[in-house]
């Protein structure tokens, strides 16, 4: 992928066709041997680690900012003393795997710079010339092709945004796992559109229904009546869709039940967004016994005084806390309940699936979690979020 990008973009091209030693690894450009003077007056190589800012997965776009990165020591003056009109700030930091910085430097021509041509050649000119003055051998332009050793990813194109906010290091807490959505309800679909932006391993989807016009008013996105005309299953609509961008939506339309749960056995972890509490009591008890990790979404709604009321929940079980469920999720389907009928709460959908997407990646260690909580409910009408079930 990288060279291809390389290829296609005429500033990293330019780049690579003057000699510059340049990679694209976990969203970054590198920049690799660039000479300069360390504070001992020797000449060392270092890195150079810009942002990587795409108009599409084969031409960039302007650099989004005229800050740079760099792997090295800080480099010097031929007298060893520091460059001090390229400071910026200090922190050693792993940015993505075999991605690591030392300082950061800043130099911002009056316009910015237009392209990655002129931004990486700017401080490669300013870091290199005191090391090009006490040797007129040393040159950044090896002319050296870095071999592409970005390993298979998991989505389409390049994930940018996330090392534009310099996380791609903490996102491979996603890699290898294998999640499964099991219902494509207006709930476990923006749950699907939340996960399909990480880099797991794998999603399966698990929903044996049609997907129908008034799915589409629950659902992220906007099916077209062309869409609608076909009857897909939820599956096998969600998994076209979200395959633009993950590569590894695996969709299944079936209902799972006692005679296929095994299917489960695979997974990581599990989002339960059904209906039916009995499915659900199923689905939770077969977990547990298997010892994967899940959460539960539940949303109850009914109108009172011509108003909507209820109140979003977000439950978790885990094989080490678990003695919370049988007085957080019912067996017994209630029927005195709008959801089934009332299709214009996309807004209570969204916010649930939100929750526990971020219940999960607290639980993968993504985000910070001092509460450890294992239920929690949103009231609607009092805007009111508890957290219940602390681990102590």
């Amino acid at each position: 992928m990288s060279h291809q990008l390389i290829s296609h973009s005429p500033d990293l091209k330019r780049l690579r066709d003057e000699g510059y030693e340049i990679e694209v690894k976990g969203g970054y450009l590198i920049a690799n041997h660039i000479p300069y003077v360390n504070s001992s007056r020797e000449i060392k190589y270092g890195k150079l680690i810009s942002e990587l800012t795409l108009k599409n997965n084969k031409e960039t776009a302007p650099p989004s900012t005229h800050v740079i990165n760099f792997c090295g020591e800080h480099p010097c003056n031929k007298d060893g003393s520091i460059i001090t009109q390229i400071q910026h700030a200090t922190a050693t930091q792993t940015l993505a795997e075999g991605v690591t910085i030392n300082y950061s430097f800043s130099n911002k021509p009056p316009s910015g710079y237009p392209n990655y041509y002129e931004k990486i050649r700017r401080y490669a000119d300013m870091i290199s010339a005191p090391a090009k003055s006490l040797d007129k051998n040393v040159t950044e332009k090896t002319f050296k092709v870095v071999p592409d050793e970005d390993v298979e990813s998991v989505f389409q194109y390049m994930d940018t945004s996330s090392s534009r906010a310099n996380i791609n290091g903490l996102n491979s807490k996603f890699h290898g796992l294998k999640i499964a959505i099991v219902g494509l309800g207006g709930t476990g679909a923006y749950i699907l559109d939340l996960l399909a932006k990480t880099p797991v391993s794998e999603i399966h989807l698990y929903d044996g229904d049609e997907f129908l016009q008034h799915n589409a008013f629950r659902s992220p996105g906007a099916a077209s009546n062309e869409q609608l005309g076909l009857k897909q299953k939820k599956s096998d609509y969600y998994t076209n869709i979200y395959s633009n961008m993950h590569k590894k939506i695996i969709p299944h339309h079936v209902y799972l039940d006692g005679k296929n749960l095994w299917e489960l056995d695979k997974m990581n972890y599990v989002f339960i967004c059904v209906d039916k509490n009995s499915v659900r009591s199923d689905l939770t008890k077969y977990l547990l016994s298997a010892k994967i990790p899940f959460i539960d979404v539940g949303l109850g709604v009914n109108v009172v005084d011509d108003f909507l009321i209820g109140t979003l929940r977000v439950t978790t079980g885990t094989p080490s806390k678990n003695d919370h469920l049988p007085v957080r999720i019912s067996g017994e389907d209630n029927l005195n309940n709008e959801y089934a009928t009332n299709i214009q709460i996309a807004d209570l959908n969204c916010l649930n699936a939100v929750l526990a997407v971020i219940k999960w990646k607290k639980m993968v260690g993504f985000y910070q979690d001092l509460e450890q909580e294992h239920h929690s409910t949103y009231s609607i009408n009092v805007s009111q979020l508890l957290n219940e079930d602390i681990t102590t």
